[in-house]
């Protein structure tokens, strides 16, 4: 007589939580909230919270941030003055022994700011707009012999130089038809981010200051077309609103104030540019920071996209076992 017995076996992958971070993009004397989430909550979950860095060619290190290494009862945690680009990860553990979920994917925070002896970012040509057919290289510089720049595109992929342009020493030159909007930064062979620069590709854009400027410098604008020449006007915004309309392709501010800083775009019969930041310091301000151009048409969320992506790390792998026995 045969019998057949069926043992089924569910191996279920650890959760994954999902780490928000606010805001993506650093200002001076911003705080920044970390929130951790667990799929299907309940009591006796700690949070554990820790910095990624980089460790090349192709990983991250994580060490604990302060007050984490017994966690922390609450799912959030706010790491107060940061200054520079930097990753953030989280994990969530119960019970004793403790059990760990994994650790959350790294969320990135940017900064635009160029520090002195800090790893930095450069862009050839020096703008943060360009058209697609531009010859694009993205420059590290630092304290390092060894660099990667990485990328995080608004579809949230992040990857490295090697998939979408030729790393030479410190340099990466985007290959033209791997040209994406999305931000780009350094990471160091010592662990340093660099700043971080939103770089946009379209066939209209607008070329202003990619640093700060000073109150009572004298700052120009300019609307670029790709292959069209101007037969009409261009329309100039500051913050949405309507500042220049005439057929001067150039904005110009003799004296720039305070009241100048904001998001500048431009427009041309139906083609309208991204939108850069336009950062003006005061006199006594000697800092220096990279225009951090933030293009709302196409907002990189990573927050959003990594909460969908979790849900294939938290589905069950289901095995089945097919013993016969012979009597």
């Amino acid at each position: 007589v045969n019998s057949m017995l069926i043992l089924t076996i569910s191996l279920t992958n650890k959760p994954q939580p999902v780490l928000t971070v606010s805001p993506l993009w650093l200002s001076p004397g911003d705080s920044v909230t970390l929130n951790c989430e667990v799929d299907h909550p309940s009591a006796g979950w700690r949070f554990y919270w820790y910095k990624t860095v980089p460790d090349l060619p192709y990983y991250y290190s994580s060490e604990l941030l302060p007050g984490s290494s017994n966690g922390t009862e609450q799912d959030s945690y706010i790491v107060h003055g940061p200054t520079h680009t930097a990753g953030y990860k989280c994990r969530a553990g119960r019970g004793d022994p403790v059990y760990y979920t994994d650790y959350s994917k790294p969320k990135f925070v940017w900064s635009g700011g160029k520090f002195v002896s800090v790893s930095s970012l450069t862009v050839s040509p020096d703008r943060v707009q360009h058209f697609t057919s531009d010859s694009v290289s993205v420059n590290c510089k630092g304290n390092s012999t060894e660099w990667r720049v990485r990328r995080f595109t608004e579809n949230s992929y992040l990857s490295h130089c090697s998939s979408w342009g030729r790393m030479t020493g410190s340099t990466c030159n985007i290959y033209s038809n791997q040209q994406s909007d999305a931000v780009y930064w350094c990471e160091s062979g010592s662990g340093e981010f660099s700043n971080a620069v939103n770089i946009t590709i379209q066939n209209i854009i607008l070329v202003s200051p990619v640093h700060p400027v000073t109150e009572g410098d004298s700052v120009s604008l300019s609307c670029r077309l790709r292959r069209q020449t101007f037969e009409s006007n261009v329309f100039f915004y500051l913050n949405e609103k309507l500042i220049q309309n005439d057929t001067r392709r150039e904005l110009n501010i003799s004296a720039v104030s305070k009241s100048d800083e904001g998001f500048y775009k431009c427009q041309y019969s139906q083609q309208v540019s991204a939108q850069s930041w336009m950062s003006v310091n005061g006199e006594s301000n000697q800092s220096e920071s990279i225009n951090q151009d933030f293009n709302t048409n196409h907002v990189v969320n990573q927050n959003e996209t990594q909460r969908n992506d979790s849900c294939s790390f938290l589905q069950g792998i289901y095995l089945y076992l097919f013993i016969y026995l012979f009597i």
